[in-house]
């Protein structure tokens, strides 16, 4: 059982009543939503955690991001250079 304040219990009646709904139904709903908004709170703290643990970036088993990305981009671009060359485009 929930004890509420007269002025709380008026509060909720007239919400209910704008809306159509009972006083129960009213409350069950703000019980979810808070509840929903709480676990979704943890979860980014979960998930902020974890990128304090492990920032983005890190080396990891898989190999160094930084390095593969830096790699990557000198070869798209030496590509899209010859590409530019071959159609006759003057360097920039």
């Amino acid at each position: 059982m929930v004890q509420l304040t007269d002025r709380l219990v008026r509060l909720l009646d007239d919400a209910a009543a704008r809306r159509g709904v009972s006083r129960s139904a009213l409350i069950r709903t703000a019980v979810e939503r808070f509840l929903e908004k709480d676990e979704e709170a943890a979860l980014g703290r979960q998930i902020a955690a974890g990128y304090e643990r492990i920032p983005p970036g890190t080396p990891d088993e898989w190999g160094d991001l930084s390095e593969i990305t830096d790699r990557a981009t000198a070869d798209l671009l030496y590509r899209l250079d010859a590409e530019e060359r071959a159609a006759g485009h003057d360097r920039w």
